[in-house]
This record gives structure tokens, C-alpha cells and sequence, in this order.
């Protein structure tokens, strides 16, 4: 088998993998990325159906980096941002709405927290830095007390994480956060100093970033980027294993029903977990099964349209999260046409509801009936919403989000010495430095900045 050659080989065309090889080509490199599936983006999906947009993975982003505006624009993609009210977020409470304050005067006024767990976090800039390492919940309950923790922080873990936060580890699944105890000795102290660091590194922190999909919604990102790359792409290519050559790498791959080779000076690893375990087996053993040990739990997203006159309250936001202590069969809600336009047709409404995940994982896997009747109960009950809805579509994800349990940073350092023992070899996948849209480009362009720093310029392109 003659095998093809290449300065750099991206395994997965996922946004990860997308990214890193656009900043490779935009600086001379030309990397062959290899992706098993027909289509680019990963889980990043959107479905049209009539007048409705279903997104199937990412609803939006938010502009957390200047890289975002600066690859949208190359490649010819004009973002849309999210209605301003979408900043107003609920958390359920005794069976209300609450919305998230953004003020001071309206943190006073909530009802979402009583007196005395309002009062407990002026103890938070007294409170001493931890001597172990914590848990989401630890370290909340700790620095702002119970309350705090049931009623904002739980609910926000299962809306990103789709996770716990007794068992997510403060320091590997919201490092920000941490950062701000060791750095500056507690929360608020940190983030007053810590806005001033951001500002100078052009980065916006999360709740103040601008939301922001496309008018053909989030898929509209990665097919732009395989545009940009043009035949660099292989669809179809199913990768079987990575292994040492004299000048690099072997990636054997069967696309056609034939397997192929490719030998690159370096490989950059952009796959989910469990598609990357067979893939490094001889190569990195440990890695291997490192990537086993990563918990992936199972999510449904479930996505209803009504008729306008079908829902009972105003669509004044981005929708709303569930904390465990609710004790109901969804996580949460976003209420998709009144965040963008053209994601319902005219006098409707739509909604995107998530089951499961690390909480409930057993809901996930409730038959399509079932799943339809729990969500509408759910929805009927918090929403006010009268009658069936007009569409119902279900997706569902096994393996949903990498969890950042507790010993993750274990985790993350046997990447590390499996990229020191391969020299040439880069792992880039939401399991490490983030799983947000924002966090992979930000890993992907940081990736192909470490491979230039290897890659001498005279050896960029692909030859044979």
C-alpha cells in the first residue's frame, strides 16, 4: 500500500478540527483532514423543516474571543446576534419563574434567593482558599453558601455540563472560576481585578458576551469553514489507527470500502473520546485508556412548535433551568424563535427542552412517546402552554458532553505526556481546555500555532 503524504493530517472535521486547519492554511500550511462522517461540523447540525429551524447540537455561541469575528469575516459569514432579551434568564423555583438578576437593585428585589442566602455572600471576600481539590459544589457551597448553590449554580451545571456539580471538578470544568480563589484570594475581589486582565487580552467573559447564531443557523459555521478548505476535506474517510513512521506518522483510514494510508509530519487529533481510543491504542496505550475513562452522559434534546395563542406567558428570554431541588423530568428549556429570527413560521412558537444527562441519564432513554408526553406535562405545567403541540422532534445523543469529574486533571496530563512522548502529535477535542463553541476555536487555533512553531515553512505543503 503506497501511502500519500502531508505536512499535517487533522483527524475529525468537527469545529476543533476545522479551526486548527484553517489558521494552518491561512499561514501556508496545507493540512488533509480526514472525516468519517459526509458532512462537516460534527455535532454542530441544523435540520429546516417547513418554516421550522431545528439545530440538532449547538443552539448558539457567545463571541467569548475576537477570533470569532475575525474567522466569520474571512470566510464570508455574516453572525446574527440574539434579541437583547435574551440576557434575561429564568430559574424555576416553587414552581415560578424567576428571573436571573443583572443588577443590583434587582438582586435585592428577587424572590430567586431568600434574605438570608442573600446575606450569606457578603461572608464570600472573608472566606480562606480550599487545601484540596473540590467539587463544583464544594467549592460554591463554601464560598457563597447552599442556597447559592442550589438555586444558580446547579442549574447552570446541567445547562452547560449537563451535569452535576457534586461530582465536576471547579478547577478542571470552570477554570475561570477558580482562577479568580488562587489568584486574587476569592469571587468578588477576582472579578473586579480579573475584568481589567480580560480587557487586555480582548477576551469578554461569558455572561457579558453577545450571543449569536447565523440566519441559516449554526451549521452555516462549519460548512463555511470546509468551503474555505476546499478538497483539503475527505469525507467518508473512517480512521483506524495512528502510528509511529520515520517521518512522523501513518493514519490508516478506510474510506470506499478500501484502506488508504497517509504519512504527516504531525496529526492533530480531533475526535470524541470513544471514536479516539482504537484510533491511538499503539501509538499512546495510555491515552487510550485515559480517553476510556471520560464519562459522556446521555442528553435528548426535544424540539416542540406551537401555535402563539398555545403558550400562556411572554417569551421575554432566553428561556429557563431547572434545579435538581424542583425535582422535575427536564433540565431546562430554551425558547428558540425569540432568540433568533426564522426558527418558527409566523405566529408560532418554539422551544428546544433537554432531558437526561448526568442527573436523570435513565429519561434520556425514554421510547419517543414517552419522551413527546413528559416534555408537554413539563411544558404545560411551567409555560402555560394549552393543547398538543404542531411539530415534535426528538434527537437524541448517548454520549453527549465529556464531564470534568473530580481527578480530571489527571486526565488532562496524560494528554500532555502522550503528546511529549509523540513529538508531531496534538490532541484537540472538547475534552480538553473546554466543550463551548468559543472554547474549541479557541483550542484549534491555539493547536495550529503549536504546529507552526515545529513545522518548518519549506515543508508546508503536501507532496508525494
Amino acid at each position: 500500500m503506497t501511502a500519500e503524504r502531508a505536512s499535517v493530517c487533522v483527524i475529525g472535521a468537527g469545529i476543533s478540527g476545522l479551526t486548527a486547519a484553517f489558521w494552518l492554511t491561512r499561514e501556508g500550511i496545507d493540512p488533509v483532514v480526514l472525516e468519517k462522517e459526509s458532512w462537516p461540523g460534527g455535532t454542530m447540525r441544523t435540520v429546516r423543516d417547513g418554516g421550522w429551524l431545528i439545530e440538532t447540537g449547538p443552539n448558539s455561541a457567545l463571541e467569548t474571543t475576537p477570533l470569532i469575528g475575525e474567522m466569520t469575516s474571512m470566510i464570508g459569514l455574516e453572525r446574527e446576534y440574539a434579541d437583547a432579551a435574551s440576557t434575561r434568564r429564568y430559574i424555576l423555583r416553587g414552581g415560578e419563574l424567576h428571573a436571573i438578576p443583572m443588577s443590583p437593585g434587582a438582586f435585592l428585589r428577587t424572590r430567586l434567593w431568600s434574605t438570608r442566602g442573600k446575606l450569606r455572600l457578603l461572608k464570600e471576600p472573608f472566606v480562606g482558599r480550599a487545601g484540596h481539590e473540590e467539587s463544583i459544589a464544594e467549592f460554591v457551597e463554601r464560598r457563597l453558601g447552599r442556597e447559592f448553590l442550589d438555586y444558580a449554580i446547579n442549574p447552570f451545571v446541567a445547562g452547560v455540563y449537563a451535569g452535576n456539580p457534586e461530582e465536576l471538578s471547579v478547577r478542571s470544568a470552570f477554570p475561570k472560576l477558580y482562577a479568580l480563589e488562587e489568584k486574587y484570594g476569592g469571587l468578588i475581589r477576582g472579578m473586579i481585578r480579573g475584568a481589567r486582565e480580560r480587557k487586555a487580552r480582548a477576551e469578554t467573559a461569558k455572561d457579558r458576551a453577545r450571543m449569536f447564531s447565523f440566519r441559516d443557523g449554526m451549521q452555516s459555521f462549519p460548512d463555511a469553514l470546509a468551503r474555505s478548505l476546499g478538497g483539503r476535506i475527505r469525507y467518508g474517510a473512517a480512521v483506524q489507527t495512528v502510528a509511529r513512521a520515520p517521518r512522523g506518522f501513518t493514519v490508516t483510514f478506510e474510506r470506499d470500502g478500501r484502506l488508504e494510508q497517509l504519512e504527516a509530519e504531525s496529526v492533530v487529533l480531533a475526535v470524541p473520546a470513544l471514536a479516539a481510543i482504537p484510533m491511538v491504542a499503539g501509538l499512546a496505550p495510555d491515552l487510550s485508556r485515559c480517553l476510556g475513562e471520560i464519562i459522556y452522559p446521555p442528553v435528548a434534546e426535544v424540539f416542540m412548535g406551537f401555535r402563539s395563542e398555545q403558550v400562556g406567558r411572554p417569551l421575554d428570554g432566553f428561556g429557563y433551568l431547572i434545579p435538581a431541588r424542583e425535582q422535575r423530568k427536564i433540565l431546562g428549556t430554551i425558547w428558540s424563535s425569540a432568540l433568533f429570527g426564522g426558527r418558527a413560521p409566523a405566529a408560532h412558537a418554539a422551544f428546544t427542552t433537554f432531558v437526561g444527562g448526568s442527573r436523570q441519564p435513565e429519561l434520556a432513554g425514554l421510547p419517543d412517546g414517552e419522551m413527546r408526553d413528559v416534555v408537554l406535562a413539563e411544558l404545560r405545567s411551567i409555560m402555560r402552554i394549552t393543547g398538543d403541540p404542531v411539530l415534535t422532534r426528538i434527537i437524541r445523543w448517548p454520549k453527549a458532553i465529556p464531564q470534568y469529574r473530580l481527578g480530571y486533571q489527571e486526565t488532562v496530563e496524560r494528554i500532555e505526556r502522550a503528546e511529549s512522548a509523540n513529538p508531531g502529535f496534538f490532541v484537540c477535542a472538547n475534552y480538553r481546555g473546554g466543550i463551548a463553541v468559543g472554547d474549541c476555536i479557541i483550542n484549534g487555533e491555539k493547536t495550529a500555532r503549536r504546529i507552526l512553531q515545529t513545522t518548518p515553512r519549506d515543508r508546508s505543503g503536501a507532496g508525494g
